[in-house]
């Protein structure tokens, strides 16, 4: 197994540039050590976002040192198992979520980080660690309820149509945001109740024509101007979740000058909540589960990006791919 090697992707230095911040490494393929597996890496899952945040060393609680690995989800086959694995062995598809062993064609782990699936689909991508960021993020930060108005902005992307999905099943009124008529398409599929193409409309004259009270939960991963104006509609005791800010991954955060926000928050009693799935580790094994359960079952249905990107040396194709907001569902790399 030695006599081979295998690619990875890591980041040999801080760059807001993420190609420069790169270094593809070629080593020996490792045995699995006690209690560990070997993975042949089939697919992984690209978050541009975090990816470009923590190459720029802007991701607060992880404190990395280069060189170290990229990448989180992957799905692929065990392909070797060390001693005392009782739980998996050779040939089972699986998936993983450990940071640094979505990039790369080999990965060795312990056997109890791995989560077996059905086959290696790239379609397992989208609920693990996305769909499940969904699934937390509207349930015990937004606390959503039923019958209520929820907005997802980058509806149509990797977590935004899982979010879309989850609050549909949840019994409420979904306005998904996107911006072009290929995602509007998408976003129509999974029972959108409206669907505002920002490029066609304006966020802010739709919801204060048609929305006159206000929305009770929105799920942000834009930012800027897209959360400003989520804001400034929030219904009385409406939530914003802030799942992410896209729009500013790649710059210096903008400076604003304004009045403070609990002006706008105070007199409706509205809140806004901050998201992030390690803070919430506790119900992931759960949210994993029923997830997984849902789409089994066909009551979710995932979205991967038919754009096709190979091999280690395309990830950083992906990467800037996902950041142009051309794609529309989850963007993955063939390994």
């Amino acid at each position: 197994m030695h006599s081979k090697t295998y690619k990875k992707l890591v980041v040999k230095q801080f760059s807001a540039d993420f190609r420069s911040a790169i270094a593809i490494e070629e080593l020996p393929i490792p045995a699995p050590n006690s209690g560990e597996i070997l993975i042949r890496n089939k697919f992984a899952g690209i978050n541009a976002g975090f990816d470009t945040l923590v190459c720029k060393g802007n991701v607060p609680y992880v404190n990395l040192t280069p060189p170290f690995d990229l990448g989180v989800e992957a799905v692929g086959e065990v392909v070797a198992i060390g001693q005392d694995v009782h739980t998996l062995q050779v040939g089972d598809a699986v998936a993983t979520t450990v940071r640094g062993g979505g990039y790369r064609e080999y990965q060795a782990i312990s056997a109890n980080l791995a989560i077996k699936i059905r086959d290696t689909t790239p379609d397992l991508l989208t609920l693990m660690p996305t769909g499940l960021s969904a699934l937390v993020a509207l349930e015990k930060v937004g606390e959503m309820k039923r019958g209520e108005v929820v907005l997802v902005t980058a509806a149509a992307g990797g977590t935004g149509h899982i979010a879309v999905q989850l609050a549909k099943l949840a019994g409420n009124h979904v306005i998904g945001v996107c911006g072009s008529e290929t995602k509007a398409a998408l976003l129509k599929k999974l029972g959108c109740d409206r669907i505002i193409n920002y490029r066609t409309e304006t966020l802010d004259t739709v919801l204060r024509e048609e929305y006159p009270n206000g929305i009770n939960l929105v799920f942000d991963c834009v930012g800027r101007q897209v959360f400003d104006i989520c804001v400034n509609h929030l219904a009385i005791r409406g939530r914003l979740v802030v799942v992410g800010f896209i729009s500013e991954y790649t710059n210096d955060l903008e400076c604003v000058t304004q009045p403070r926000i609990y002006r706008k928050l105070f007199w409706k009693a509205a809140s806004i909540r901050g998201f992030l799935m390690p803070h919430f580790s506790e119900y992931a094994e759960e949210g994993r589960d029923r997830l997984l359960d849902l789409f089994y079952t066909g009551k979710i249905k995932v979205a991967v990006d038919p754009t096709v990107f190979r091999g280690i040396e395309a990830i950083p194709d992906a990467v800037e791919y996902l950041l142009s907001g051309k794609n529309c569902g989850k963007v993955v790399v063939q390994l």
